[in-house]
């Protein structure tokens, strides 16, 4: 499948061009999430405790690819749009080798000081021990995550989307049947499913390469040799502030979330917030790989100077992620007590804290949608700054703020409620920029 981003998109144009993205970020949701099935039904919930409390850290340092990968994939696309493939090409080879380069000294510190991390995030006893092997491991394969989450844009920058689509599948299978040998058959706890992630994230960060370094007739980019220019490394940076700060942003809340919880729920608590997230994954992925595939869209339009196209991308979008926000809300309802009792059916009590969280939590989707799509939009638009600013607002301001707030007011139910708040807010701030910028862009 391959996408033009050189036309006029209908809804149906758009909703083509983005499901690949979609089921390429639905397939890397479930099979992480099938990690944790694994380890909560075949090793118990303080080793699954162990995983939620660490991966926001893995994250914060696997965002740096998520920043490459969307703040590039719009310099990419919009270069693009103005028909300089050569530059294009030389930019996306240039990101590549700065991804490895930053991620391989950061793999070495988070696994170097696992212990001293782990201890900083509220671990004690056999939630300490677990914890600390998990980071060990999960650290020999950052920089291929890096990579791996960065081709998840530039496989639609490149107009492959479906090729990401089945690399996820590819490593989701990998993760799974891995899982089934060490977690399950060898019993190897933990390890074994730290292992199997290694595993699948080499698969996913380092075939692309070899494929992009292939010459393909029918993509848009291609690894060709280059020198490092820095003006585009900052415009990258700038641009793909806001994806980096909010997924940062999402790590510091999930870390905040987890101190809040042990002080309020204990380990019940951090397990139960261990099931929305995971559930939270998919519903967000769906939005996710949605922002993933319009992004390059936005920027080549945006190259191209076709101010009429990009308010029908901005009027459809918001349209589009209205529809999806109701959708995925009353399915969160409907679904709360059978997804938790999937992870955790083995303790009633902690069934019943899972599911009364979940309803609460997944609210937030009925916004959420549209203040993410805000803040895509302006990536798209390679205007970074405010982008950046939406996120830093939305996560570490108003999110932040109310998961300290919130609990002291209402106890427990606070903490569950600060993610609606943040999104009530957060719709206030996108809304203004939208206004602010509206001439400007003629979106």
């Amino acid at each position: 499948m391959e996408i033009r981003f050189d036309r006029h998109f209908r809804y149906i144009d758009i909703l083509r061009s983005v499901t690949p993205a979609i089921l390429m970020m639905i397939v890397t949701s479930i099979y992480s999430i099938i990690d944790g099935y694994f380890v909560s039904n075949f090793v118990g919930k303080t080793a699954f405790a162990a995983i939620n409390l660490v991966a926001p850290v893995a994250m914060i340092i696997g965002s740096v690819g998520f920043m490459m990968g969307t703040g590039g994939g719009a310099l990419i696309a919009k270069t693009l749009g103005r028909k300089k493939e050569e530059d294009a090409n030389r930019i996306f080879s240039m990101l590549l080798q700065l991804i490895l380069t930053l991620g391989i000294p950061l793999s070495l510190l988070f696994g170097l000081f696992a212990k001293h991390i782990c201890q900083t995030l509220g671990a004690e006893g056999d939630l300490l021990l677990d914890s600390i092997v998990y980071t060990r491991l999960i650290s020999i394969s950052l920089p291929a995550f890096m990579l791996q989450i960065a081709f998840q844009s530039f496989y639609m920058v490149a107009g492959r989307p479906l090729l990401g689509t089945i690399m996820s599948i590819v490593c989701g299978i990998t993760n799974v049947l891995f899982d089934l040998l060490f977690v399950v058959h060898l019993q190897m706890g933990i390890e074994g499913a730290g292992i199997a992630t290694i595993i699948a994230e080499l698969i996913g960060g380092f075939f692309p390469i070899y494929y992009f370094s292939k010459q393909r007739e029918h993509s848009n980019l291609k690894i060709v040799r280059t020198n490092w220019v820095w003006r585009y490394i900052a415009k990258t940076c700038i641009n793909g502030s806001s994806e980096y700060v909010g997924n940062i942003a999402f790590s510091i809340v999930c870390i905040c979330y987890n101190i809040q919880l042990i002080k309020f729920l204990g380990e019940n608590g951090i397990a139960a917030y261990g099931i929305i997230m995971y559930v939270g994954f998919i519903f967000a992925a769906i939005i996710e790989g949605y922002n993933i595939a319009i992004t390059p869209i936005i920027g080549y339009q945006y190259g191209a100077g076709n101010q009429r196209e990009l308010h029908n991308l901005f009027k459809k979008s918001i349209t589009i992620m209205v529809a999806f926000g109701i959708l995925l809300t009353v399915s969160s309802e409907i679904s709360s007590r059978p997804l938790a009792s999937i992870f955790v059916g083995y303790d009633s009590a902690l069934t019943d804290l899972a599911t009364h969280a979940f309803r609460i939590y997944m609210l937030n989707f009925i916004i959420c949608g549209v203040n993410l799509f805000v803040s895509t939009l302006f990536t798209g638009l390679n205007n970074g700054g405010v982008s950046a600013f939406i996120a830093i607002a939305r996560s570490i301001v108003f999110e932040t703020g109310a998961v300290f707030i919130l609990p002291v007011l209402f106890g427990a139910d606070g903490i569950w409620f600060a993610v609606n708040v943040a999104e009530v807010l957060s719709a206030c701030v996108a809304f203004y920029f939208i206004k602010k910028y509206r001439k400007r862009y003629g979106y």
